[in-house]
């Protein structure tokens, strides 16, 4: 892996989705962090091995029939993590 590539692979991502989640489903999001925030959202936050864990992530959510509100790649930085915009298009 090239240092560019190195730099492109997030430490973790945070995932929001609407409402406010019990603490008893952190055990089936696979570690994340679940964090109730006070304008009525979910944030899902931690560390995601890979693309294809992100993708069962989101699948998870999908079934569990909650709005995601948004996905954000977490990148180490001194002023802390910053949001990676998604690629546009298909």
């Amino acid at each position: 892996m090239t240092e560019l590539s190195r730099s492109l692979v997030p430490d973790g991502y945070r995932l929001r989705v609407h409402g406010h989640l019990q603490d008893r489903w952190e055990a089936w999001f696979e570690g994340l962090t679940l964090t109730r925030e006070d304008d009525g959202t979910t944030s899902l936050c931690g560390a995601v091995p890979d693309q294809a864990a992100l993708h069962g992530l989101l699948t998870k959510i999908r079934d569990l029939g909650v709005l995601l509100i948004s996905v954000e790649a977490l990148y180490p930085d001194v002023h802390g993590p910053k949001p990676v915009p998604a690629p546009s298009g298909n």
